[in-house]
């Protein structure tokens, strides 16, 4: 396969991320704790690290973003970025699941249970056995070592936001921030057209459109 120009973004938490790797092999990272803002942070940042390689956003080959769950509004900001400049640049985009980029972050186990707190006592759960995901599902916190228990895998490694909520006895790998590099590599390993870049929200959005309508 030939090397890529690889982006991938992340506005689904906390942090503000522009990762860029030429087909080199070189990486360029910029990323901001910001909270709230990534709508405004965002585009610069991108234009920033561009500047920082010496590249075009014409010469990306692929665009990978996370999709969640995370923020609600921020989940929505990185995709639409993406998939408009995509569309700009010719390059491919995909969506990048958070829960896997920690799974993949993990490392290799028989068995590792992700969780993201979802709050209202709630969390979103996804096991990997041997690295083949399950289903997502979302789970109330008082039922995640029950749920656990049920799918067989009652002492399994976890990770994750949602781990703060388990009992004591799980391996907690204590991994919850998104690793730049580890979504680039993701970008270019994963196939495109198995890996939408849709939004993965946590719950239905609470605000409505005129007429009752929510929000897709």
């Amino acid at each position: 396969m030939a090397r890529m120009t690889l982006l991938a973004i992340d506005t689904t938490g906390e942090h503000c991320t522009a990762a860029l790797r030429l087909a080199d092999g070189r990486d360029f990272v910029r990323s901001e704790s910001i909270g709230r803002g990534h709508a405004e942070r965002l585009a610069p940042m991108v234009e920033a690290v561009l500047a920082d390689a010496g590249i075009a956003a014409s010469a990306l080959s692929r665009i990978g973003v996370t999709t969640g769950p995370g923020s609600f509004a921020g989940s929505r900001v990185g995709v639409a970025f993406a998939r408009g400049l995509a569309l700009a640049c010719s390059a491919q985009c995909l969506g990048l699941s958070n829960l896997a980029v920690l799974a993949q972050q993990a490392g290799p186990r028989p068995a590792l249970a992700v969780l993201h707190d979802a709050k209202r006592g709630e969390v979103i759960l996804q096991v990997w056995i041997d690295g083949a995901a399950g289903l997502a599902e979302r789970c109330p916190v008082s039922g995640i070592a029950e749920r656990l228990a049920q799918m067989g895998h009652a002492n399994c490694a976890v990770t994750g936001s949602g781990s703060i909520h388990l009992p004591p006895g799980f391996e907690d790998l204590g991994v919850t921030e998104l690793d730049p590099r580890v979504m680039l590599a993701m970008t270019a390993a994963l196939s495109p057209a198995d890996c939408p870049p849709s939004p993965f929200y946590a719950r239905p959005p609470d605000a409505k459109l005129p007429g009752g309508l929510s929000p897709t």
